[in-house]
């Protein structure tokens, strides 16, 4: 019976820790805001990369433009919304 309860009480605290670290997951994909950066452009990706800045998740997508300059574009992963 002990064994029981305490496999009861590691499949609950489990339980609790995978649905808490499923509500911190972004809204919008590092893959969905590097589409949404190169959409109908001749940008060319160099790297993608998500950082927590001022408690927000935040993508950040690094791109060479046509004109061969490096461009840094940072996305709000819950809004997908371009940050300043």
């Amino acid at each position: 019976m002990r064994n029981l309860i305490k496999v009861i009480a590691v499949i609950w605290l489990f339980s609790n820790n995978c649905f808490a670290e499923s509500t911190l997951l972004a809204t919008i994909s590092l893959d969905e805001a590097t589409k949404q950066i190169i959409e109908g452009t001749y940008n060319k990706v160099l790297g993608a990369q998500t950082e927590i800045i001022d408690g927000k998740e935040v993508h950040i997508i690094k791109v060479l433009t046509p004109d061969g300059r490096i461009q840094y574009y940072k996305i709000d992963a819950e809004t997908g919304q371009l940050v300043s």
